[in-house]
């Protein structure tokens, strides 16, 4: 019997080296697949919610498609039927559609 190698008891091949460098990689992919997208849909849902303006018209995620009648600072005065207003809050809004344009539809997203 051969006695075991001496040592300073470390792995070969660099053992806690290599965990770090692979978890660095698969954060900066994470980050890139799916972090940095959302960041830029958020930033671009931000932008349409704050150009929102009288005589909009816009659609909510239940489907509700109305005319905005006056913006407030958090929430939107929306005319949905002759003599019918409602009250909504900004973040209800998913779409500004043009007057004469069809909704989107919930199968291309």
């Amino acid at each position: 019997m051969a006695p075991p190698p001496a040592g300073d008891g470390s792995k070969p091949g660099g053992g806690q080296m290599q965990f770090f460098g692979m978890m660095a990689i698969m954060i900066a992919i994470f980050y890139v697949v799916l972090i940095r997208p959302q960041r830029r849909r958020e930033a671009e849902r931000r932008a349409m919610l704050d150009k929102v303006a009288t005589g909009d018209r816009v659609m909510f995620g239940g489907g509700i498609l109305g005319t905005v009648a006056n913006v407030k600072e958090k929430t939107l005065i929306i005319r949905i039927a002759e003599k019918v207003k409602v009250e909504v809050s900004r973040g209800a809004v998913t779409n500004v559609i043009g007057q004469d344009d069809a909704p989107p539809d919930p199968q291309e997203r």
